[in-house]
């Protein structure tokens, strides 16, 4: 295959399973609502966006301040720089959805504090839950210019792909919490 073809389908790949996952989870079509009751295709897309935002803000205020600089090896971001990263990929899918290209960065390079870039990651979550209930569910099937392709994606594909994103991401920090003998605080509960 083209290898922007079989990064394609990966992505697909990928995205389905994730699907699948959220819903064999009951964060995605939960079997115990009736179809009358159903919240609809946008509010499914904020109840994941949230469940896995609320696991990267707790890690962003639970991670001791003195090791937000810390970083497996020196070539990848240290703990603070990857939250900072995060922010600012929620808004590009923001800018994403909006058909806008580039835009203003709202992570900078500057040295900010725990509480700083804590506030900043939760910011970038509540502005991506905005917009999706923003659109609503009749704004799902519009279709957007593919962020990482020449070709066009619905506006739900889109914001799967964030979600799909910012849980890799958790999945990065778990290691850090690990690297440094700490349970994350997802895990935390559930070993309650």
């Amino acid at each position: 295959l083209h290898t922007g073809r079989k990064e394609e389908k990966m992505r697909t790949t990928s995205l389905v399973r994730l699907a699948a996952l959220l819903a064999a989870t009951g964060l995605i079509g939960c079997q115990t609502q009736s179809p009358a009751s159903a919240s609809g295709s946008a509010a499914d897309l904020v109840e994941a966006w949230n469940y896995v935002g609320g696991k990267l803000t707790d890690m962003a205020e639970d991670f001791p301040e003195d090791k937000y600089d810390y970083r497996p090896t020196p070539e990848v971001r240290s703990f603070g720089e990857h939250l900072l990263h995060i922010a600012e990929a929620n808004y590009f899918f923001i800018r994403s959805a909006r058909g806008e290209e580039g835009g203003e960065e709202h992570a900078s390079d500057e040295q900010k504090s725990k509480a700083d870039i804590a506030a900043e990651l939760k910011q970038s979550f509540a502005e991506v839950a905005a917009a999706i209930e923003q659109a609503g569910d009749a704004g799902m099937s519009r279709t957007l210019k593919h962020p990482f392709a020449d070709r066009t994606i619905s506006q739900h594909s889109l914001w799967l792909m964030a979600i799909e994103n910012a849980g890799e991401h958790y999945g990065s920090l778990v290691v850090y919490y690990r690297l440094n003998g700490i349970v994350p605080p997802a895990s935390r509960r559930a070993d309650k």
